[in-house]
């Protein structure tokens, strides 16, 4: 038999070990998260627990059928996956349903529904991949870079008019790709700079924001003044600041819903909103807190138990563990989080195959940004935007997407000559 088609020829075990571990996990704590007493077996499909059952089953068949295939198809059907997801987020904005507000899933019928934008992250990771490893391209160059940007930002674009916040930041983690890849990294501390600026923009008045900005600006010319080309680029990123510095005003004011600016000022102190649009989050804190050091037991968290924290099965499904597992409980959830993204970061890296390598890291900065986000969101540390947490929230859609983003990765580490 050719190894390099047997279904065992190399996989990465470990990475198959964690996912099915953090499913598991997954699936026990909605159990916990909305355990009904009518209904107490775990596999009851007329359940959201039974119902995450079957995902998992059918995740694991096409995870299967994932590693079955050959990798230089993986690669050369990179451009229809993506033409594909993109049709479907088009097609949601005409007939999408709506779901907490956003119109981002299209009904399946039978209380079934697909949550295009969870399957772009996979598509875009892929033809990003595609492109950065053509022989052509080089990320420093400006004509790549905002190719690259394009790939990205369509799908960002679509999303957005969902609205879907949440999911529309999810692709902003992709420019560590870019960085991997030779992006210089004034890139990143120039996204950093924006970030402080959009949060000072909106914690102080933009005059002020604009003085502080300009103060830095001229120190910075006066000690460069000797260098016309640098002094030249300080006074249009200055330029460039001040006008976002003031748009920020007309995002927050009429691009942000209005529970999306009242949980942005929760999280920076501007509001105290604990029965309101603060709520989840308190009530989320609290489960956590009472969980202690070993946690409540399964089935017994009373924030649980009585339905404190809303979507404690989806976007808050963490507070479930910290209240029933405790600190323990939660360290052994992070570590496997942690260990799973270090993992495939080491993957990426000993990829022989450029188009391996970018994707790999798609993976990683994607895992990473969800678990990042999605925690800070239980703890109070950042705004809630509803993002699962990767492979233990409910949800079909999350999983299998999750499901397909890991296991093409594992599939292409299985032949590590890689795609050309």
């Amino acid at each position: 038999m050719n190894n390099q088609r047997s279904f065992f020829f190399n996989v990465d075990w470990v990475t198959v070990l964690i996912y099915l571990a953090l499913c598991t996990i997954g699936w026990f704590n909605i159990h916990a998260a909305v355990f009904d007493e009518r209904h107490p077996s775990i596999i009851d499909l007329s359940t959201n627990y039974g119902k995450q059952f079957m995902y998992i089953v059918i995740s694991v068949v096409l995870a299967t059928v994932i590693l079955l295939l050959e990798s230089r198809f993986i690669a050369a059907l990179a451009p229809a996956f993506y033409g594909i997801t993109i049709v479907l987020l088009m097609l949601v904005l005409v007939i999408g349903r709506s779901v907490g507000g956003n119109a981002a899933w299209i009904s399946l019928g039978g209380g079934f529904k697909l949550q295009p934008s969870e399957f772009a992250k996979f598509t875009t990771c892929l033809l990003l991949a595609r492109y950065l490893s053509a022989t052509n391209v080089r990320i420093t160059e400006m004509r790549s870079f905002l190719l690259a940007l394009a790939i990205i930002g369509f799908p960002m674009v679509l999303i957005l008019l969902q609205p879907d916040m949440g999911s529309t930041l999810v692709f902003y983690s992709l420019i560590f790709v870019l960085y991997r890849e030779g992006l210089s990294p004034y890139f990143l501390v120039i996204s950093a700079l924006f970030i402080v600026l959009f949060l000072t923009s909106i914690l102080f008045t933009p005059l002020d924001v604009v003085a502080v900005t300009s103060g830095v600006a001229l120190l910075a010319v006066l000690l460069l003044r000797k260098n016309r080309k640098l002094v030249i680029t300080v006074l249009a990123g200055l330029a460039i600041c001040i006008a976002f510095i003031f748009s920020v005003k007309f995002i927050y004011n009429h691009v942000l819903q209005q529970h999306q600016k009242v949980r942005i000022d929760i999280v920076l102190g501007i509001k105290n909103d604990p029965r309101g649009q603060g709520y989840n989050v308190n009530q989320s804190k609290i489960a956590i807190g009472s969980g202690k050091m070993w946690g409540k037991g399964y089935l017994r968290g009373t924030q649980t138990k009585y339905s404190f924290v809303p979507a404690q099965s989806t976007d808050f499904i963490f507070c479930t563990v910290g209240e029933e597992w405790g600190f323990a409980g939660s360290v052994v959830v992070l570590g496997l989080y942690l260990f799973l993204i270090l993992r495939v970061i080491m993957i990426a890296e000993r990829q022989r195959s450029p188009f391996s390598r970018v994707y790999g890291y798609g993976v990683a900065s994607i895992l990473f940004f969800h678990v990042m986000i999605n925690i800070a969101t239980t703890i109070g540390l950042a705004p809630v935007i509803g993002i699962p947490l990767p492979m233990v929230s409910y949800g079909g859609s999350s999983l299998l997407s999750f499901t397909i983003l890991i296991f093409v990765l594992v599939k292409l580490d299985s032949n590590r000559m890689g795609i050309v």
